[in-house]
């Protein structure tokens, strides 16, 4: 296994940033979900990730995506980073609109709410993300923008 800042270093490049978001963006949530979350186009994860399926703002249609994520409390912080492009994600947007989500995490499928942190509730957590998703660093250095990190809270009886 590589080694901690190998691993940031070349899921960061650019030409894997590339990879990610116009190949792996389409077929992670697939596999994830085919292999119960055990495994994604790149092997086994090596950040606990979780596929995050919310309804399409225009399309209305379901739209998945592959994200780390980070365990709190029984919930689930997800961030919005977009690996440091200036826009936020899509799926940021489609969550503001209708924040009603599907989650699958490593054995399991849920529906959950999903709420965009505060500035406040974010900072206060940002370290944690910070060391859970090591990426960050550079993602937060390739952009202006607030990213935004989003808790999904487990709904019902599921």
């Amino acid at each position: 296994m590589p080694s901690h800042s190998l691993l940031v270093r070349l899921t960061t490049h650019p030409v894997v940033t590339w990879w990610i978001r116009n190949v792996a963006s389409r077929i992670d949530p697939l596999i994830f979900r085919a292999t119960g979350g055990r495994l994604f186009s790149m092997g086994v994860p090596s950040l606990p990730m979780l596929t995050l399926t919310a309804i399409g703002r225009h399309s209305g249609r379901p739209r998945s995506v592959q994200l780390a994520c980070l365990e709190r409390d029984g919930d689930y912080l997800v961030v919005a980073s977009a690996m440091g492009q200036q826009r936020h994600p899509a799926w940021s947007h489609n969550l503001d609109a209708n924040p009603e989500v599907e989650v699958q995490v490593r054995g399991e499928r849920f529906c959950a709410r999903a709420e965009r942190l505060g500035d406040a509730e974010k900072q206060a957590l940002w370290s944690d993300v910070r060391s859970a998703i090591p990426q960050m660093d550079v993602y937060e250095r390739r952009t202006r923008r607030n990213i935004h990190v989003y808790r999904l809270r487990r709904v019902g009886g599921s």
